[in-house]
């Protein structure tokens, strides 16, 4: 994979950090870059479409898929599969993109034991109080599904020295820059 005309960019955050909103504002800058589109075995929140935001596939398909050895990664985060199919990466990277898997932390993990040399990147909020704050204004999931999220992001933020870069989401113009010039390095 590293030796394809992309760029792979392995991109993590705690959920409600603004890894989706960086990101956003990242690909009006600049058009080559583009984003993994993943699979996940849980539901469409409210605004999310199929093929734009993940491809939303069944309990089954996605083992089904895990079993024919169809993903760089996946992980089980709170209680719904989460992967990066292999064909659609291979795909983006010939054709010169720059590549952001945006992917949990158990995920990025298995993706930098298969390649040690990725460029990653890990997006933390300004503070665990704004990320927090984030979260419930988000309006999306109910009271029990945001414990869990700040509960798996005290986790997630522990293993953020295991990334090549970190950038706190502050202001999002300035993390967008960050973000920016760290994918033109070289």
């Amino acid at each position: 994979m590293n030796n394809s005309k992309g760029k792979l960019v392995l991109y993590s955050g705690s959920s409600g950090v603004g890894k989706g909103t960086i990101l956003k504002k990242l690909m009006e800058l600049d058009s080559n870059v583009c984003v993994s589109l993943s699979d996940t075995t849980r539901p469409p929140r409210e605004g999310e479409i199929e093929g734009v935001h993940y491809c939303f596939i069944t309990r089954d398909a996605f083992e089904q898929k895990i079993a024919e050895g169809g993903y760089l990664e996946y992980a089980e985060y709170c209680d719904n599969y989460y992967g990066t199919p292999l064909r659609q990466l291979n795909e983006m990277l010939a054709q010169g993109k720059t590549v952001f898997l945006e992917i949990e932390v158990e995920g990025a993990l298995q993706v930098m034991k298969k390649i040690p040399d990725i460029l990653s990147i890990f997006v933390l909020p300004p503070s665990f109080e704004v990320l927090e704050k984030r979260l419930r204004n988000r309006g999306t999931e109910d009271e029990e599904t945001i414990e869990s999220r700040l509960e798996k992001a005290k986790e997630e933020i522990g293993c953020r020295s295991r990334y090549s870069y970190n950038v706190i989401n502050d202001d999002l113009n300035t993390a967008v820059k960050e973000v920016y010039d760290i994918i033109h390095q070289d």
